[in-house]
């Protein structure tokens, strides 16, 4: 697709990335996707030792970026920072509350340097509160967030995922909350503080669903909880994922399995209503039914009632994702380039097709301070207009 000439919509915006690992990274991305000019700000220690920790996740995270080493300990490091504030939208930093101020580098300050700055502050629990100064990872801002309290299925604890849910979410608020305050500042001149809790953004997901739970004896009552929208073991343990929440799809499962599965054969159940209060009983069906049969067997059953039905196999490896036909139809993976030490690396692109085009997959992320001179001659520049 063409790219329209003034697109993408973030094109001269620059933003100060001084976050590490996965919030800060993913909000920062999400921007740099967008046509921002992100700077990677790194200290001169290895940088964010994500680099260390999980070399392809911080290739994702850091795509479209620029590396700048600096020093933030040293009160030159600090000049040249806030010399680079004067010229930027945006700083965002997911440092615990106050250590920003202890540097010099509060908002106070930043906004001394430039008025129209906005700082986003990325913290687990926010800048105040009983929790502020709590250190804290996903897992536990989910558990104190409500995310646990909707269950999935009757009789079952809710467990936790893989993704990390709580710092995606806050990462999403984050890159939006900046997007819109510097589209504000640029309008009045004045920038502002975002106080962005990875808590409460798990918070505002689960709310929705945990909430209007609270006046039912059990959860697991709940209306959204049901026996036959889940995932069921075939016989040879590949996983099927199944969601019949309408009548109109359990009818279609049901007469079209009921020759080779007598149990089901039984209209008592085409009722919403019915098979809500006999949740535990049509998982129990359900699950029996599913066994009885492998993976291979199933998906080739199905196929011919892909129009009429909601099910997928369950993709439990990367490369079965990768394989799907409608990924590649829709080219939602592609290759990066690879940076000159580096081979080019498969990445999700930005999961939005706009009609003016964008490309995602621009740059690799940047080795460390790789782009130092490159920006510092800038600002030099800059300085002397």
């Amino acid at each position: 697709m063409e790219v329209t000439a003034g697109w993408p919509a973030l094109d001269g915006i620059r933003v100060l990335d001084l976050s590490r690992l996965l919030p800060g990274g993913f909000a920062t991305v999400l921007m740099a996707d967008l046509g921002a000019d992100v700077i990677k700000v790194e200290s001169p220690d290895g940088g964010d030792y994500g680099r260390l920790v999980e070399p392809e996740t911080f290739a994702a995270l850091n795509r479209n970026k620029r590396s700048l080493v600096l020093d933030l300990r040293d009160p030159a490091g600090r000049d040249t920072l806030l010399r680079l504030v004067e010229r930027s939208d945006a700083v965002v930093e997911s440092h615990r509350p106050g250590v920003l101020d202890a540097m010099g580098l509060g908002y106070a300050r930043l906004r001394e340097a430039n008025p129209r700055v906005v700082l986003c502050s990325i913290t687990g629990f926010g800048q105040h509160g009983p929790y502020a100064a709590r250190p804290g990872h996903d897992l536990n801002f989910l558990a104190l967030s409500g995310f646990f309290a909707v269950p999935h299925r009757p009789g079952e604890r809710v467990d936790r995922v893989g993704l990390r849910i709580a710092d995606l979410a806050g990462a999403m608020y984050a890159a939006l909350s900046t997007a819109v305050a510097v589209a504000a500042a640029r309008t009045t001149g004045h920038g502002q503080h975002l106080d962005v809790s990875l808590h409460e953004a798990a918070a505002a997901w689960a709310g929705p669903l945990a909430l209007p739970l609270r006046t039912l004896p059990d959860a697991a009552d709940s209306p959204l909880v049901t026996g036959d929208n889940d995932v069921f073991t075939a016989a040879d343990g590949g996983r099927i994922a199944l969601a019949t929440f309408e009548d109109k799809f359990w009818l279609t499962f049901r007469t079209a399995f009921a020759g080779e599965f007598p149990e089901l054969d039984d209209d008592a159940y085409d009722r919403r209503t019915a098979r809500t209060r006999a949740r535990g009983r049509i998982r129990e069906l359900l699950t029996g039914v599913f066994a009885r049969r492998d993976l291979a067997w199933w998906c080739a059953a199905l196929a011919g009632l892909d129009l009429d039905l909601p099910w997928a196999p369950v993709y439990e490896t990367a490369d079965a994702f990768l394989a799907d036909a409608h990924v590649a139809a829709r080219d939602l993976v592609g290759t990066l380039p690879g940076s000159p030490t580096e081979e080019p690396r498969r990445q999700v692109r930005f999961p939005v097709l706009f009609g003016a085009g964008l490309d995602s997959l621009r740059g690799a992320a940047p080795g460390h301070g790789e782009h130092t001179d490159e920006i510092l001659a800038e600002l030099e520049l800059e300085s002397d207009r």
